[in-house]
């Protein structure tokens, strides 16, 4: 059944550009007989649980994807979490929000069209797979847009990786070093054959790309932002190799834990914009909350800033181990919390295939999604830890 499904989903034109007509043809022999013709004897070392460590292939790797187990893939990381000091994770967040006089004028910028704009030129590229050359450009598209969007205010750099996909970090200087991560990943891949088939990835994670993009050009609205005021600093990361086992997050957090940076929260936005199935079910739109290997305390305070700075409620869902990019700050010790565009039941599952696409996806509901990112980067960049 998979052999045809591929073999159905495949065109001579989209194969042919990545292999001659010979290894064409091989390709497509190998399929027909159940085989991977991209397969390598590459190795990597993955974490299904804490403790429960395998050596897999690539094509292994994506076996797991598809069965939906999340996973991190340790090969280049495997210190991360060993320094943790226990003492990172006891944050103490606000009881209450603090800026609603400030924060509610700004939530009126928030402009879908901007969202829409630049998730139609990110699905564009042919796939986002980290590996590939359509990744590096699509990356180096997307730190454009970002040094657009601060316009000379702080900083943009990318973090550089092995593979080829620069994951990217936007800073705000506050006036100390305590940093809140806002985080999304900016790769995509089609789990059949990452390296020929499309992956626009509009949902998983172009959304959530797209979604903290334009919370960042409105926080940027604020003076005491822009001028360095704001009590810690606030970076906006876009990572790599999300799909291929956490890979981008985990070098950046792990560069973080053994510099002994102070990140006192870190919240991940992966899949803002699919609420058909929601709807189709008859149960009300809402914010995803992760409750699962999270930090309770910077949940607690997520579900009072989507009460407050959200015209939808949250409802309290769970994705299991390893499912995104907050799971790497949690190994380093750091606060992290997980929100998603609804129960885990109804999320997108076009997701991992080439019909993720952008026509699927509900730009009101990821303008709730920036109402949460603007409002909480604004009342964490101000709060005192």
């Amino acid at each position: 059944m998979r052999s045809s499904l591929l073999l159905s989903t495949l065109s001579a034109a989209s194969i042919s550009h990545a292999l001659s007509i010979p290894t064409w043809r091989h390709a497509v022999n190998q399929l027909a007989t159940g085989q991977n013709p991209l397969a390598s004897a590459e190795r990597f070392l993955v974490e299904l649980a804490p403790g429960n460590t395998r050596w897999v292939t690539e094509e292994e790797k994506w076996q797991l994807r598809r069965e939906g187990l999340g996973f991190f893939d340790i090969t280049e990381t495997p210190d991360l979490g060993l320094a943790t000091k226990s003492s990172r994770s006891s944050v103490e967040f606000p009881s209450k929000t603090a800026y609603n006089d400030t924060i509610a004028p700004l939530l009126s910028h928030l402009n879908k069209t901007h969202m829409s704009d630049h998730l139609r030129t990110f699905t564009s590229f042919h796939t986002r797979y980290y590996r590939s050359d359509y990744g590096r450009q699509s990356s180096e598209w997307l730190m454009d847009q970002i040094d657009r969007t601060l316009n000379g205010t702080g900083h943009v750099k990318p973090f550089k990786h092995s593979w080829g996909q620069n994951s990217i970090i936007a800073t705000l200087p506050g006036k100390t070093n305590h940093t809140i991560v806002i985080g999304a990943h900016q790769d995509s891949i089609n789990l059949f054959l990452p390296s020929i088939l499309a992956a626009p990835g509009a949902d998983d994670d172009g959304s959530g790309t797209v979604t903290i993009l334009e919370a960042l050009r409105v926080l940027l609205m604020s003076d005491q932002i822009r001028e360095g005021k704001a009590e810690n600093t606030v970076e906006f990361h876009f990572y790599s190799a999300e799909e291929g086992g956490l890979l981008g997050s985990q070098a950046i957090f792990s560069a973080y834990e053994k510099q002994g940076r102070e990140v006192k929260a870190m919240l991940q936005q992966d899949m803002t914009g699919y609420t058909h199935a929601t709807i189709a079910a008859g149960a009300p739109e809402a914010v995803g909350v992760i409750t699962d290997f999270v930090s309770p305390a910077l949940t607690d305070f997520i579900k009072l800033v989507v009460t407050e700075y959200c015209d939808i409620p949250y409802v309290e869902t769970k994705c299991g181990y390893a499912c995104s990019d907050h799971a790497s700050a949690s190994k380093a010790g750091y606060p992290s919390a997980f929100v998603i565009e609804s129960d885990f039941k109804y999320s997108d599952k076009k997701i991992h295939t080439t019909e993720d696409k952008l026509e699927f996806l509900d730009f009101d509901h990821m303008l709730q999604h920036a109402r949460l990112t603007l409002g909480l980067a604004y009342e964490l960049a101000f709060a005192k830890f």
